[in-house]
């Protein structure tokens, strides 16, 4: 079966579930064959299985049912085989604090579950975030720059790394996202100016670069990129507030048009718009919406950290 070594490595190596432990199986319409081979998988290591498929969700970040949302509270483990992201989400983060183990995989397509950053190594993922995490850990600004005209900054202090994305899941409370790999930061809401050029994609894979001009933390211009500015805008004006800034880590993730995989790009970096309240920042508005650059140069804190598609440090 193509998907079966990547639901083992989900079930096995990045959860870690357990015989007996409830497993709760989220999906919604269209993503039935990927939350069948989890079930099955999770049944063969002898843990309880349930999966409840809802309605897809219409965007990133907007609360599952509350029936659902209770459930969450109850389970060992969650993975989440959605069309849309409820990573960013009161329930979620709800589950998280009552202590279970949770795998979000929004968007995640058979493709996917076969091939790509989903059959990486996460412990050597695991590796490289942890030494990050210590090099980067205290950082008070980021800087970011492309040959294709980005030139922003944004300050960070007080603010701390997020590094849940390593694909390992194994105590009580984690969260990753799988495909994993992406180390990230809530940088200082209204802190960040200038100019952002989004060569790889933004909502989908682009054909040609957006640019987005940064105020007081503000995307107050947007050329190109129609559908990610749609999906900005059901957010209000916190729709357009820069939430996030992340560097991808996985190196067997592909630039597919698929955010899941997309943003673990090894040597990418990510700025994000709407949503942060559930990773350290203060933007609550139920829409979360990133935009990736291919091979920026990013120096945090005086120091080269990334640079030509390759870490520095």
């Amino acid at each position: 079966m193509p998907m079966k070594k990547g639901a083992r490595i989900a079930i096995e190596s990045a959860l870690s579930v357990q015989k007996g432990e409830s497993v709760l199986i989220i999906t919604d319409t269209g993503k039935e064959k990927i939350a069948e081979a989890l079930f099955d998988g999770v049944a063969e290591v002898g843990a309880e299985p349930v999966v409840v498929k809802m309605l897809p969700r219409k965007r990133h970040g907007e609360e599952p049912p509350k029936a659902i949302a209770n459930m969450m509270l109850d389970a060992h483990v969650i993975i989440g085989v959605t069309t849309f992201s409820f990573s960013h989400t009161q329930a979620r983060r709800n589950a998280s604090r009552a202590g279970a183990r949770i795998a979000t995989m929004p968007g995640i397509t058979e493709d996917m579950m076969s091939d790509g950053a989903m059959l990486a190594d996460y412990r050597e993922i695991e590796r490289t975030m942890r030494r990050l995490y210590r090099k980067l850990r205290g950082a008070k600004r980021i800087e970011v720059y492309s040959d294709e005209g980005t030139d922003l900054t944004m300050r960070t202090a007080r603010r701390d790394w997020i590094t849940d994305d390593t694909g390992m899941c194994h105590k009580k409370g984690s969260f990753t996202n799988l495909p994993a790999g992406e180390l990230f930061i809530a940088p200082v809401e209204g802190s960040a100016e200038g100019k952002i050029v989004v060569d790889g994609s933004f909502y989908e894979v682009l054909k040609d670069a957006a640019t987005i001009h940064i105020k007081e933390g503000i995307a107050t211009r947007i050329t190109g990129a129609k559908s990610a500015v749609a999906e900005m805008n059901k957010g209000g004006r916190d729709g357009r507030l820069l939430c996030e800034f992340g560097m991808g880590l996985n190196p067997r993730a592909r630039l597919i048009g698929n955010f899941l995989e997309d943003l673990k790009v090894l040597g990418t970096a990510h700025i994000s718009f709407g949503d942060n309240s559930t990773f350290g920042g203060r933007i609550k508005c139920g829409v979360h919406v990133d935009a990736i650059m291919r091979k920026p140069r990013v120096i945090i804190d005086n120091r080269l950290v990334l640079e030509d598609g390759e870490l520095k440090i």
